[in-house]
């Protein structure tokens, strides 16, 4: 008898509606499994259609070539002794499902539809499929004609059901389900399933990856058992990237873990797991045991088929790991670089071409470019077949073999420091030494020609010249100046990237790059069609406050030094004149809010879902050290008029790089109006009677003096009632009443405890009873007391929960 299982996941790049590449990759990936020696294939989430199909879904002709690649995959030889399982969206009643499709020689084994929708942030399941609704519930499929004629099946089960082998049973979930609360790995390892399977279209965020492995570990240290995990891997075709592990787990621990960034196309894991440690572990935990007692069975395929072999014990089983995670830093240099190579090699264009102003934006993107170009040589070295074939076939080169980061970015980026009258030397220094390190074609123009043209044109036309506001001219003829600046700029860049390789007898096109950060998008800082519109943006889903990390970690990992200057210099725009040929702009100013307020007044608004008065609430406590309530309500507001005043631009943002969960990304992740009335009436009005009643509060510090001393007072308070056995409804509460505003100074730098938290809420509370925003009843101190408790009593706990330490 069998006890050791060889299973192999999978990590595919797949492309949306790229059928012949889609097929052709599977193939290649069950033949690597087999060859390893696994008896089970795992595969991605909809790896045949590619996940980021999106409506494309509605249409029948998706389904009819998803079935024309799953005939090719059950007439090829390579899929042989081999259970297979494959990812595609199957018509079942008319209603269309995301499924599992399990075959094994030329026989499907079982269709499992997805039970659970991700239908969150970026997700939008539910506009194409809808989940099983009916528990361990299978019904009949009646197969297409051209998938019987090779199977020799009529129907097929299809629904939620487990397959039991002749040495263990397998069930499977996919994607959404693992992160639910009642997960459905669950119930099935109540019932004895002893082998879960994962396909998962799972795409990167910033300090993401470690939530999948934990989630894997956690469901199978709870439960026992062996756990697959298998992710999609890059640029679908959509802003995200899919850069998540894939895994394989058993007994809370992961055995085997992909890369989370590679430009490989097709990863295959594989490992050897004993079943008898899945079943020794179950066993050991009577409760368990006792709740798969009771436990109700899903309905089960039975198939003569074998994942052992007999006289296994030879061979040894993988020992435990620890996944490798990635810092933000990293995670920066290689995701968007990643992307931008499948975006690059899959668009047919020659390269890129980025505007580069010498500052902290254009700087990371010429950066995550850099990285690009090491990461292809880092491949090319390894041999990687793919790469090699895709760098020749866009440099127009086929004996090009990179073998130098530095001379590959010659061919693949252009870079332009596009300078103005009001641009100044420093800059246009620090661009010039960072092209020069990096690598690329680098141009210095300038385009002070350009705008006084445009200008000029003005200016005839309606017989005013606008100034700029130094030069004595209003906010209104400022801004305009700046705008047609930044948006002659854009103009440009596209000019550049049509015709610079054609000016040096080369031939295609280059993708420009556009360079504006999540935080400046969120604020509206920018103009609209200036060089944040391009073709494609890899900073876009990044903080401000990330990328200056990131430059840091740049700068010393690809040996940049010109980096340090830009990392020093304040943001700016360069837009206005200069003050004795030194920067009088920066962006801070300029906003109004610093880039650190601003990545806080973005996670608020999107992650914590806070309107202008949840936001001001959470703020007035996180802030309280140095701001009054009136100066927390002002920045908020502030915030809130930017943010609807330019909402409208995101409607037209760049498609950019999906890695920040606050990104205001208007496609399908952050849905909201772009026509606002700014002046938020009602909400505003709201914050100002809470900054009102805030602010009338008492005011007095909190000293360890005046605490004993109003200890002392309530003491004796107590002492005297109690003497007098006055009913407890009349002893005086505890002075709660009187702790200080959040202003006090002294307030704010003393220690809080438990206990001050649930005191100072609570007679908050009773303060707000009266207009109807709360009615909680509770005492000062958060308990409630039975009538006849001793006043002391009362008391010695409030000042238990008054002065203890954490």
């Amino acid at each position: 008898m069998g006890r050791k299982v060889t299973v192999a996941v999978c990590s595919i790049n797949q492309w949306a509606m790229d059928f012949d590449g889609n097929c052709k990759r599977i193939l290649k990936s069950i033949e690597i499994a087999k060859a390893k020696g696994a008896k089970y294939r795992l595969g991605p989430e909809l790896e045949i259609t590619g996940y980021g199909c999106n409506d494309h879904f509605h249409e029948s002709d998706t389904c009819l070539h998803s079935f024309q690649v799953l005939a090719e995959l059950l007439k090829s030889p390579v899929c042989e002794d081999i259970m297979c399982d494959v990812g595609m969206p199957v018509m079942h009643k008319n209603v269309r499902y995301n499924c599992r499709v399990i075959f094994l020689n030329k026989k499907i084994l079982l269709i499992k539809p997805k039970v659970d929708m991700a239908n969150h942030g970026i997700y939008r399941e539910l506009r194409w499929f809808q989940g099983w609704g009916k528990p361990k519930i299978v019904e009949d499929y009646f197969l297409p004609r051209m998938i019987a004629d090779i199977t020799g099946q009529t129907t097929v089960p299809i629904g939620d059901g487990v397959l039991s082998t002749r040495d263990t049973c397998i069930g499977a979930e996919t994607c959404e389900s693992l992160w639910t609360a009642n997960s459905p790995h669950i119930a099935m390892a109540l019932d004895g399933v002893e082998i879960f399977t994962n396909g998962s279209g799972s795409h990167h965020e910033l300090r993401k990856c470690h939530t999948v492995s934990d989630l894997v570990k956690s469901a199978t240290m709870k439960c026992g058992g062996i756990y697959l995990y298998s992710n999609m891997r890059g640029c679908d075709g959509e802003r995200v990237y899919y850069g998540v592990h894939s895994l394989i787990a058993v007994n809370g621990d992961v055995v085997v873990a992909s890369e989370q960034f590679s430009l490989t196309e097709i990863e295959v894991l594989t490992a050897t797991l004993d079943l008898e440690d899945v079943r020794s572990y179950r066993a050991q935990t009577s409760s368990t045991s006792l709740q798969a007692s009771r436990s109700t069975p899903f309905p089960r395929v039975r198939v003569n088929f074998a994942l052992s072999d007999p006289g296994d014990t030879s061979i040894p089983s993988v020992e435990p790991f620890a996944v490798k995670l990635h810092t933000p830093e990293e995670e920066i240099a290689m995701g968007p670089a990643c992307w931008l190579w499948d975006y690059l090699r899959r668009s047919g264009q020659s390269g890129y071409f980025i505007a580069l102003s010498g500052g902290i934006d254009s700087s990371a993107t010429a950066c995550i470019v850099a990285s690009m170009c090491h990461l292809v040589c880092d491949s090319v070295k390894k041999g990687d077949e793919q790469v090699i074939q895709d760098v020749r076939r866009i440099t127009g080169d086929s004996t090009y073999t990179p073998t130098d980061p530095r001379e590959l970015a010659s061919h693949l980026l252009v870079t332009c420091y596009m300078g103005t009258v009001n641009s100044s030397v420093e800059t246009y220094t620090r661009a010039q030494n960072l092209a020069e390190q990096i690598g690329s074609y680098h141009e210095a123009i300038t385009i002070d020609s350009v705008v006084n043209a445009a200008v000029g044109v003005f200016a005839k036309a309606t017989g005013k010249a606008p100034r700029f506001r130094v030069e004595g001219g209003s906010s209104r003829e400022n801004l305009a100046l700046q705008n047609i600046q930044a948006r002659s700029r854009m103009v440009l860049g596209y000019m550049f990237a049509q015709l610079s390789l054609w000016s040096v007898g080369k031939p295609g096109g280059l993708l420009v790059l556009g360079s504006a950060n999540v935080d400046e998008s969120l604020r509206g800082y920018l103009t609209k069609y200036d060089c944040s519109a391009a073709d494609i943006n890899p900073i876009g889903g990044i903080s401000k406050t990330d990328l200056r990390s990131f430059i840091g970690y740049a700068m010393e990992t690809f040996n940049l030094p010109a980096l340090q200057g830009i990392m020093d210099a304040p943001p700016t725009a360069e837009l206005e004149p200069l003050a004795d040929g030194k920067i009088a702009q920066t962006d801070e100013v300029d906003m109004g809010m610093t880039y650190k307020e601003l990545s806080t007044f973005g996670r608020l608004r999107k992650i914590a879902m806070c309107g202008p008065y949840s936001m001001f609430c959470k703020l007035v406590h996180q802030w309280k050290d140095n701001c009054t309530p009136s100066q927390v309500a002002e920045k908020v507001k502030h915030f809130f008029r930017m943010y609807s005043i330019n909402r409208h631009k995101m409607t037209t943002l760049t498609p950019s790089y999906h890695a920040e969960a606050y990104s205001p990304d208007d496609n399908r992740f952050d849905l909201r109006q772009f026509l606002y009335n700014p002046r938020w009436t009602w909400q505003f009005r709201t914050i100002d009677d809470q900054v009102k009643k805030l602010e009338d509060q008492p005011t007095t510090p909190v000293t360890t003096q005046s605490l004993l001393e109003k200890d002392s007072a309530v003491f004796n308070h107590s002492k005297s009632s109690n003497k007098s056995k006055q009913a407890p409804s009349t002893v005086s509460k505890p002075p709660d009443e009187e702790v200080p505003s959040p202003r006090s100074p002294q307030r704010a730098s003393r220690k809080r405890s438990a206990g001050d938290s649930a005191l100072d809420g609570n007679s908050k509370r009773r303060r707000d009873s009266s207009d109807g925003l709360n009615t909680n009843s509770n005492n000062g101190n958060g308990h409630s007391h039975a009538a006849g408790e001793s006043p002391l009593k009362r008391f010695g706990q409030w000042i238990k929960d008054k002065v203890s330490s954490p």
